[in-house]
């Protein structure tokens, strides 16, 4: 059901709102179809199939090159460049994510996601037939800048066809693909790098290629200022603040401990010269010089959506901290090699994906995020305290039981963040949040490597004088353990040392453990920062998929604003 509202004109908000209502008592103009609004139709589906297809392929992009970079450096060069190679897609994926909100908001959702699309190819094109490690740093560079922007289009885009009560379950569906991506990757990765590696860049051309015609065909066009003054209304400021800040900061979390130690000046000068830039770029955009800022002070200025976007960050540490020390588990202490372990980090993975479909579907049935909430961070303290049970005596059925109940702490929370963030929030801010909210999931991500290897390598330092064994001392110090538990070394050592370095892996990991046991409780605590708001049953954008009415605004009609 459809009805227009008054506009409402304040810096930030769009023009011309129209809301859709989901009530049967609601009155409507005549010549409006009951069902367009909310109907899902071959449009609705299009749009929303090629949206699952580009969250697949970014979630992709940023793991299937790890297993594959001995195999690319060996054959165009670059091994003392490879963490560039690895990471210069993460760096260009992060920092403009708030940009892109900005850019929705004005340009409208249609144009910048074909331009983060075809961004997205042409980085593919690039690093696919790379014949230098110069070439491949500048593709994946091009390529992080597009998924960048898919990261926070499709949020958008699906927050635009649905209302915020269904948006949950939607989320989990199109979450789940990125994380069944996130699961192959890695095996994807290494399967391509036997036949010919390039097919890990050329195969995002086709898929690509697919969801971009679905976005032309059936994403309808509309920006509500014309382009000239969306222009002028861009944070360049802020921005320009903002990603050099965000540039430093990921060189120092992501060299740090591995090219340089933690108390060297190269990791130390960066981190603080971008945290400094990071309370610069707030401060600038609170201050009354910055009149459409990117990342508005409003979007916190109510506990539940601040304690949401807290929730984001925690839950985002919490499920890197399970998929990159899992796996170590599973091969060091269990003696997979990495095929089978991919294959036993089916339960948390598959799990997790079906928690969040089942949260998300919950939500739209009941609106009550809190319980949600509650119920995710606490199966979340009870998985990682079960973790610390392991050892090289658990039994399969021990750590698949486990994974499950982990998967269930993750997968609850995962797809209900969003809605909960943008429930006391109108819908005109959907871009700026969303963005937020995309910004802060990929920097938890980061964060949850950095703070879980901090931990683990410290802890086995720690210890490591109980391997009597000098050069494998040598060998596993200053982080290298964690190399080491996929080349299925450990499993090929002589008894006593065999036994001391399991053991050693063991307690390291449980210092892991302990890490997500502290966060999923500092989480449970958070939830309770929280108020229950009725999520809206309406949708108001201008942006809907079904109406057709064009909505450009001229400049003239824009410029007292």
């Amino acid at each position: 059901m459809s009805t227009l509202l008054p506009a409402v004109d304040k810096p930030g908000s769009s023009l011309n709102t129209t809301t859709v209502t989901t009530s049967e008592n609601a009155i409507m103009p005549p010549d409006t179809p009951a069902s367009d609004a909310t109907k899902k139709d071959l449009r609705f589906w299009g749009i929303f199939a090629s949206l699952c297809a580009l969250s697949f392929l970014a979630a992709l992009d940023s793991s299937i090159i790890t297993t594959a970079l001995p195999t690319i450096t060996k054959d165009i060069g670059g091994e003392r460049q490879y963490i560039w190679i690895a990471n210069s897609f993460v760096f260009a994926t992060l920092a403009p994510q708030p940009l892109f909100g900005q850019i929705a908001n004005l340009f409208g959702r249609r144009n910048p996601t074909i331009v983060s699309v075809l961004l997205f190819v042409l980085g593919s094109g690039l690093g696919g037939g790379a014949h230098n490690v110069a070439m491949l740093i500048a593709g994946r560079t091009v390529q992080g800048l597009g998924a960048g922007g898919i990261y926070v289009l499709i949020d958008v885009v699906c927050c635009d066809m649905v209302s915020l009560r269904e948006r949950g379950k939607y989320l989990g569906f199109m979450f789940s693909w990125a994380g069944v991506a996130a699961l192959i990757g890695p095996v994807l990765g290494g399967a391509f790098a036997q036949a010919n590696w390039r097919w890990i860049f050329y195969i995002n051309l086709p898929i690509s290629s697919v969801a971009l015609v679905a976005i032309v065909v059936f994403l309808p066009s509309r920006q509500v200022t014309s382009a000239q003054h969306a222009f002028q209304r861009l944070d360049l400021i802020g921005n320009a603040i903002f990603i050099p800040s965000m540039v430093a900061i990921l060189f120092g979390l992501v060299m740090g401990g591995v090219q340089f130690a933690w108390s060297s000046w190269r990791i130390v000068v960066p981190l603080v010269l971008g945290g400094l830039g990071w309370i610069a770029f707030h401060i600038h955009q609170a201050s009354s010089f910055c009149k459409e800022p990117s990342v508005p002070v409003r979007l916190f200025s109510n506990r539940t959506s601040a304690a949401a976007y807290g929730l984001t960050f925690l839950s985002s540490i919490i499920v890197q901290q399970i998929t990159y020390f899992l796996p170590v588990y599973l091969q060091a202490v269990k003696g997979s090699n990495p095929l089978q372990a991919g294959v036993q980090f089916l339960p948390f993975a598959g799990c997790v994906l079906f928690f969040a479909v089942m949260a998300g579907t919950l939500l739209s049935q009941t609106g009550q995020y809190l319980p949600l909430h509650f119920a995710g961070c606490a199966l979340s303290a009870i998985g990682f305290g079960i973790f610390t049970l392991l050892d090289d005596g658990s039994s399969k059925a021990a750590w698949v039981c486990f994974q499950i109940i982990a998967a269930g702490g993750s997968g609850l929370i995962m797809s209900v963040l969003l809605p909960a963030a943008m429930a006391a929030l109108p819908e005109s801010e959907v871009a700026s949040a969303t963005a937020v909210y995309s910004f802060l999931r990929t920097f938890g991500y980061i964060w949850g490597v950095t703070i879980s290897s901090i931990t683990f390598n410290g802890q086995f330092d720690r210890y490591i004088n109980d391997i009597q064994d000098p050069d494998l001392r040598s060998q596993l110090a200053g982080g290298g353990a964690y190399a080491f538990a996929s080349k299925q070394a450990v499993q090929r050592l002589p008894e006593p040392t065999r036994a001391q370095v399991i053991s050693i892996y063991v307690k390291s990991l449980n210092a892991v453990w302990q890490v997500g046991i502290a966060l999923s409780l500092f989480s449970f605590l958070l939830v309770f920062v929280e108020k229950h708001i009725e999520l809206r049953k309406e949708l108001e954008t201008d942006y809907g998929i079904h109406d057709e009415k064009q909505r450009n605004v001229g400049e003239g009609e824009q410029g007292g604003k």
